[in-house]
Order: structure tokens, then C-alpha cells, then sequence
């Protein structure tokens, strides 16, 4: 299988902060305060595995005008200075008296000032990654300048993808596809979900995935009762019905769908729950167009899931965005109403209960 070239050029990243900027102009805002891994690697390209410790912060922050600024512990200087912004600041760190925060808040406060006012991701489906003490501190810093959230707006920028983003999770969606068809080869009664989902990891790393940072399974006699647990040492028996999520990775980008699988004859009652959600998927398919709304889709979904019966939906959505995030905003509700717009990349995931205990889940990129 051939692999797409690693990382983006630097005209990627000019143009995200283009963008950025723009809508902080809109909002009047004369920077933005970026911490978490998602946020930080989409506006620099820095690319790091290191995230996973949480000893240390990191901040971003971008100007009403110019490139990023990165505020970074000394050990990722060399990494930093490999991507597009060359304005890097740093510390010694860990340094729990003073993390970083008297560093940030002189290169804030020394930034032109035109409203009084830095965005940070403060709302819905954001955090900081950051201790709360120390916001409180950097926020007390600041001289004539409050933090305003801008989780949304960020949400907003990040959810139209460039042609360049499509094709990574694209490639991450030909790599967990491979994955699923070969589990008819190797999968059979008398295994476990563990051993399963274990053979599915192997021929997605050897398809080129970087990693297989989500893959749950669950099972149970005609159906399941979890989407969002497993594997676990359950062995399969003729009867059983095996559902599998995957999010592989591809340069940083997420795929995110799954696969359900019958071990001997499923009942018809299962049979026509798998019919339902399949069509609903459909469905989605046909509504999913620029111009109508993450609502519209919903709709189309579970119109067809109430129509065959569905007891119910415990998920609460029918979908959201991906990218690189394994879910990301939008999401596909009955109150949503986001409009979608080209380069928007979304999941369809209808999903429904049809017998007590028992749900049926399909979901498509």
C-alpha cells in the first residue's frame, strides 16, 4: 500500500493562521492562548508522542498578526524549532513555583493591544491543559487584558479541512478497513474479543497505521449492550453478535467506524435491527450535504431507526466530526442544527436499542 508524505507544508499552517486571525479580528481579540495537543500541533505542526505525560505544559499563542509563539519546556526546543515557528521561548520544566506562567504572561502583555481581550478554549467539548491555579495566576498577570472563550470558534476553524487533511483520513480509513475484512480470516468461535481485536491491531500496523489509539469491542449472545468497552477475555459462541470501533491513526489523523459481525445465524429480530441502522446510514448519506444541518441529518437517521421499532438511542448523538480528533465537533443531535459546509469531514453513527439490553450501532466516515 503506498503512504502519503508525512507532516504539511508550511503554507498549511500560514493558512490556518489566516484563518485564525481573521476570526479574531471578527471577535476582537489581540491573541489567542492555545494548551492542549490538538490545538498546539494543528496551528505549529508540532508533532509529539510526548503529550502523554502530564508532568509538563504547553502553550501556543497567536498573534492578531505574525506567526505562533510557542512557550515550551526546554526539552521540546529542538522539536519546536523543526517545525514553521521560529518565536520559541522556554523554560526549565517541571518547575511546579512557576511553570512557564511568568513567561506567558510577559510575552501576552507585551503584545499589541487593541481589545483588551485573549480567546482560550474555556467552553463546550474543551479543557486546558494546564493546572487551574496556575490560569488563576497567569490570569491575575495580565495588565488591561481578560481570557474570553473561544472554544467554538476554535471548533468552527478546525472543522473544514484542507485537501491535504482529507487525504490523511482517508488513508487512516483505507488502513482500518483493511483491518475489518480480514477478521472473517482469522476470527472464530472459541476466541476471545482480546484475541481478536489483537490480530485486527496487527494488520492495520502492518497496512501503516502509526498507531491504534481506539479499538473496543463488545459481544453477546444476538447482540451487545456497550459500545464503548472492551476487549475483554469473552470467548465468542455460535449465537454471539461482535461489534468492533476502531480509530486508527495515519499521520495524526483519526478514522473512526465500525463493523458488526454475526457468529453462526443471527435472529431476525438482530437481522432487522442491522437492516434498520444500515438504511439509516443511507439515509444520512443522502442528507449530508452542504447547506443543511447536523439536525437534518439526525433526522434522516433516526426517522428510519423509529420507524423500524427503535426502543431508544443511550449514545445521544448520531454522529460527529473527525479529524485529528477520534470525535471532534459537531455533533449529529436533534438540537445541533450546525450547518454543514465543504471540507467538513463527519461520521454518521446511527445507533439504536431494539430489544431490552440489546443495541445496534453502524457507523460510516
Amino acid at each position: 500500500m503506498s503512504l502519503l508524505e508525512r507532516g504539511f507544508e508550511d503554507s498549511e499552517f500560514e493558512m490556518r493562521t489566516l484563518r485564525a486571525q481573521k476570526m479574531m479580528a471578527e471577535h476582537k481579540l489581540d491573541a489567542i492562548f492555545l494548551t492542549t495537543e490538538p490545538n498546539v500541533r494543528y496551528f505549529s505542526g508540532f508533532f509529539t508522542q510526548f503529550w502523554e505525560s502530564p508532568t509538563r505544559p504547553w502553550f501556543l499563542i497567536v498573534p492578531l498578526t505574525g506567526k505562533p509563539i510557542a512557550v515550551i519546556p526546554e526539552i521540546g526546543a529542538s522539536g519546536m524549532a523543526a517545525t514553521w515557528v521560529d518565536d520559541i521561548h522556554t523554560w526549565a520544566s517541571p518547575n511546579p513555583a512557576d511553570d512557564g506562567i511568568s513567561l506567558v504572561a510577559d510575552i501576552l502583555n507585551t503584545l499589541p493591544r487593541r481589545y483588551g481581550r485573549i480567546g482560550a478554549t474555556l467552553g463546550t467539548e474543551s479543557y486546558l491543559r494546564m493546572p487551574f491555579n496556575d490560569f488563576i495566576d497567569l490570569s491575575s498577570r495580565l495588565t488591561g487584558t481578560v481570557f474570553v472563550d473561544i472554544a467554538t470558534q476554535i471548533h468552527r476553524l478546525r472543522s473544514i479541512k484542507s485537501n491535504a487533511e482529507i487525504k490523511k483520513i482517508r488513508k487512516a480509513c483505507e488502513i482500518a478497513n483493511i483491518g475489518f475484512a480480514n477478521i472473517p480470516d482469522h476470527a472464530r468461535v472459541g476466541q476471545t474479543e482480546r484475541d481478536i481485536c489483537k490480530q485486527m491491531r496487527i494488520d492495520m500496523l502492518h497496512a501503516g497505521a502509526d498507531i491504534i489509539k481506539y479499538l473496543i469491542s463488545g459481544s453477546g449472545p444476538d447482540g451487545y449492550d456497550s459500545i464503548i468497552m472492551g476487549p475483554t477475555d469473552r470467548q465468542l459462541t455460535k449465537g454471539d453478535v461482535l461489534i468492533i470501533d476502531v480509530g486508527a491513526v495515519y499521520d495524526g489523523y483519526f478514522s473512526d467506524f465500525d463493523r458488526n459481525f454475526a457468529f453462526g445465524h443471527p435472529s431476525d429480530s438482530t437481522l432487522k435491527a442491522y437492516t434498520a441502522v444500515y438504511e439509516a446510514t443511507d439515509a444520512g448519506f443522502k442528507a449530508a450535504r452542504p447547506g443543511a444541518t447536523t439536525t437534518d441529518v439526525y433526522t434522516a437517521m433516526w426517522s428510519v431507526m423509529e420507524s423500524a421499532g427503535a426502543l431508544g438511542n443511550d449514545v445521544g448523538r448520531l454522529g460527529h466530526g473527525l479529524g485529528i480528533q477520534l470525535t471532534e465537533w459537531p455533533s449529529n443531535t436533534a438540537s445541533d442544527n450546525t450547518l454543514l459546509e465543504p471540507g467538513m469531514v463527519i461520521t454518521l453513527e446511527p445507533g439504536m436499542m431494539y430489544a431490552p439490553g440489546k443495541s445496534m450501532v453502524h457507523e460510516e466516515n
